[in-house]
């Protein structure tokens, strides 16, 4: 059992605080890569989750990319850290909680991208100007500063 199902045999449903890791992959061609979730159906976002204990944000970043792409991660950039009343969640059976999200780019994926666990209906490359309207509100700030970021740098 983790970290996450310990803490809900404690506190039930009440909003907690957690910390999490997500990562904007690039490709060779540009594209950006989101996964399509199942929950919340139908929306995408960048490959990420929830920090276990004893884990760095980067170690949560590559594990969890790893777990729902099959991808290996080359180095990690810090796009930011987002946090704040935006920043709440929920999950189908009523757990509430709130995200500090650190959030990563990494140009460097290794290997093929593919559904690797039951949090992802398909991934999808998409270049930065086809990112799909149901971008999950909090990915969409942290694409926003990505594209920022990477205009800065040409």
């Amino acid at each position: 059992m983790g970290y996450i199902e310990e803490l809900r045999k404690l506190v039930g449903h009440r909003r907690v605080i957690l910390c999490g890791s997500s990562v904007v992959i690039r490709n060779d061609r540009g594209e950006l890569l989101l996964q399509e979730r199942r929950h919340p159906a139908g929306r995408w976002a960048f490959p990420g989750g929830l920090m276990e204990l004893g884990e760095s944000s980067e170690d949560t970043a590559r594990r969890e990319v790893r777990e729902e792409t099959a991808l290996e991660l080359g180095r990690l950039r810090l796009i930011g850290v987002y946090s704040g009343p935006d920043a709440l969640c929920s999950a189908p059976n009523g757990d509430e909680w709130y995200v500090v999200n650190c959030a990563y780019a990494c140009d460097e994926p290794l290997g093929e991208a593919r559904v690797n666990d039951g949090e992802s209906v398909r991934l999808r490359w998409f270049k930065p100007e086809d990112i799909p309207a149901g971008l999950v509100r909090s990915h969409k700030l942290i694409l926003a500063d990505y594209l920022r970021n990477e205009r800065m740098k040409e």
